[in-house]
Order: C-alpha cells, then structure tokens, then sequence
C-alpha cells in the first residue's frame, strides 16, 4: 500500500509541476504568475483542504487533538496569507490580518487550559510519518522559497536582462512544491488515524 501511495504521490507532484508550466506555455512572455494564475489557485486550494483535513483528524483522534487543531490552524491561517490582495480589495485593507488574528486567538482560547496535553500530542505527532512531510514542507514554503524568490538574487544574475517574472516562477513554483508536501502530510495523517480508528474499534468488538 505504501508503494501505491509512494507512486501517487510521484505522480502527483509531477501533474503540479506540469500545472506551474501551463501558463509560461499559454501566455509566454505575458505571463505574470500573479495572484489570479493557477499556481496560486492551487496554493489556496492546497491550503485550505490540509487544513480541512487536520480539523477531520483532530475529531477522530484523541492523542493527536491538540497538534491536529494547531496544524489545521496553521495551515488555514496560511491560506488567509495567500489569499491577502484579494480580501484587500474585496473586504478591507488588513482584512487577512484581522482574520489571523482571530484564527489566533481562538486556538489560544480553546487550547489555553491544554498546555501539558498539546506538548503530548506534539511529540506523538511527531513520531508519525506525517511530520517529516510537515517539516520539510514548513523548511520549503518559510524559508527556501523565500530565499530562492529574493529580487537582489535574480538581479544579480540576470543584469540588464531581469525579467521579474522568471522571479516570480521560482518563487511560487518552489512555494506550491512546500504546500503539495504539507498536502501529503495531512492526507498521510489522515491514513493513520483511519487505521488507528479501526484498529481500536476491532479491539473494543473483540
């Protein structure tokens, strides 16, 4: 099963790689890479359903509530980020803001009494197969695509020619690699505690 799910994956992040392709093949030199191209779609779309999926462990699974609803609540918090312009234009100016900051202070409100349980939840959560996939994910989209996305970088190594957008490909490009990975993290959670709730449900029947 795990070689399946390995080919899956393969395949998957290869389809996403064609995806951040397709606009440099439709539009050419007119492409942009902005917030309305399907590199960022996708970003929003990867965000979103990982948190949803977090939310759906952290219901089914009591050992790793707590880290379960801190990881749904990053993530969705991050899908407001990404989401920034368009609540800008659309709500007000600081409207992301605003709602990460209530994403925020929920999760302190309802894991405020939880300290000693989220630290135990943490550490189990971290002997899963899912957090090397979170980590790497978090290292990619933080840090990596921020300094591979660095207009001082491209600048200098592509002179008079800078062309923004090449910029703007690696930059999103390697952004929408870290949030596939978390997207495989959360579904590769999601495989463990399905099979953590059968098992116990086998266990009670017996």
């Amino acid at each position: 099963m795990f070689i399946i799910r390995g080919l899956i994956y393969l395949f998957g992040l290869a389809a996403i790689a064609q995806c951040i392709a397709l606009e440099a093949f439709e539009f050419g030199t007119a492409a942009e890479y902005n917030e309305q191209s399907l590199t960022e779609r996708l970003q929003d779309l990867f965000t979103f359903s990982s948190s949803v999926i977090f939310f759906i462990c952290a219901y089914y699974s009591k050992p790793l509530r707590q880290a379960c609803i801190l990881l749904g609540a990053l993530t969705l918090m991050m899908c407001v980020r990404e989401s920034d312009s368009y609540l800008d234009q659309n709500v007000f100016d600081g409207a992301w803001q605003a709602i990460v900051s209530v994403i925020l202070l929920v999760v302190i409100v309802v894991l405020r009494k939880q300290v000693k349980e989220s630290y135990q939840s943490l550490r189990r959560f971290s002997e899963t197969s899912s957090f090397g996939f979170v980590a790497c994910g978090m290292v990619i989209i933080l840090a990596f695509s921020r300094m591979m996305g660095r207009g001082d970088l491209w600048k200098a190594l592509m002179g008079d020619g800078y062309v923004r957008v090449v910029k703007n490909v690696v930059e999103e490009g390697t952004e929408l690699l870290g949030y596939s990975i978390v997207m495989i993290a959360a579904v590769e959670l999601l495989a463990f505690v399905i099979a953590a709730v059968k098992k116990e449900r086998a266990a009670t029947s017996n």
